[in-house]
């Protein structure tokens, strides 16, 4: 059994057509988590349930930082209860075998770079389950620059790790207890946070709300959708307010004459600079197509 093992990454990403890192993870470009920034988590969640992707978010989490959201590629981890035998020989194969220096979870955050998230399934384990503390979480905090940690388990020093700028981290405990009776079975494979999946590479989308794990090779396509969703309901919205048009005619499959006004808004309206780098013109077809479809018109909603 290896750790952060190039082939298996590859193998369990294979979908994933772009840059690497040594290490096999997918390499999402630095622009698409800018961008990722600024959208909500609905807003990247609707994509991804419409492809069939159900179990990716997790929202019965804390956070250390109230006004921090969480982007970044993950960096998983998977550890179970420590049971001797296995315990030793795992410990021993990544000291001697691998070089690895220190206890599991020191190994993990020696690995991370410039915008990546720790993503640890630790067993909902709080007592004894604390993976990081303020040293680690400093470690972190340099290391990934803006990236932070999502734990299904347990944090202690939480009074220092608030004091850290920087800085998202998820967890679900407290606890003054050091990390113990736990073993690693996996570095970068597939990871359980509660009710949703994680591979390494994926992009985590972290807010109020919970956390989101965006296949990497859908994040392109979940961050154009998610922005195209977003202006539109700024659009809406100001229409709302001036009672131009019905929350009826907002919410269901918009008109042409609705489109056009739409576009000719996002030519002048301050709000719409951001996004004039997106492709509405299979928006148009589409709906031209449905228009042709329904001559009569419809009330299908588009919530």
């Amino acid at each position: 059994m290896k750790f952060d093992n190039r082939e298996d990454i590859l193998q369990i990403t294979p979908l994933w057509k772009g840059e690497r890192f040594e290490d096999g993870r997918p390499k999402v470009p630095d622009d698409i988590l800018r961008r990722m920034r600024n959208i909500t988590l609905e807003e990247a969640w609707e994509p991804l349930w419409r492809e069939g992707y159900k179990f990716q978010f997790e929202g019965d989490l804390k956070r250390t930082h109230e006004k921090v959201k969480l982007v970044g590629r993950a960096v998983t981890s998977v550890m179970v209860p420590m049971r001797p035998d296995l315990h030793n020989a795992l410990l021993e194969y990544g000291q001697k075998e691998e070089g690895r220096n220190g206890f599991f979870n020191q190994w993990v955050v020696d690995s991370l770079t410039e915008d990546d998230v720790v993503v640890v399934d630790l067993f909902d384990k709080v007592y004894e389950g604390t993976y990081v503390g303020g040293n680690l979480s400093t470690a972190i905090a340099a290391r990934t620059k803006r990236g932070g940690a999502i734990i299904w388990g347990g944090i202690r020093d939480n009074e220092q790790i608030v004091e850290i700028p920087n800085i998202q981290v998820y967890y679900r405990g407290v606890d003054p207890t050091a990390i113990a009776n736990v073993t690693m079975t996996g570095f970068n494979v597939p990871a359980r946070i509660g009710n949703a999946i994680c591979l390494p590479g994926d992009v985590v989308l972290g807010t109020i709300s919970g956390v989101i794990f965006i296949p990497a090779h859908l994040a392109e396509t979940v961050v154009v959708e998610a922005e195209k969703s977003h202006i539109k309901d700024v659009f809406g919205f100001q229409r709302l307010e001036e009672r131009i048009y019905t929350t009826a005619q907002i919410d269901s499959r918009w008109s042409m004459e609705m489109f056009e006004d739409f576009m000719q808004w996002l030519k002048t309206d301050e709000k719409a600079k951001e996004y004039t780098h997106l492709d509405w013109s299979p928006d148009r077809k589409e709906l031209e197509q449905w228009h042709a479809e329904h001559p009569d018109g419809g009330t299908e909603v588009t919530l």
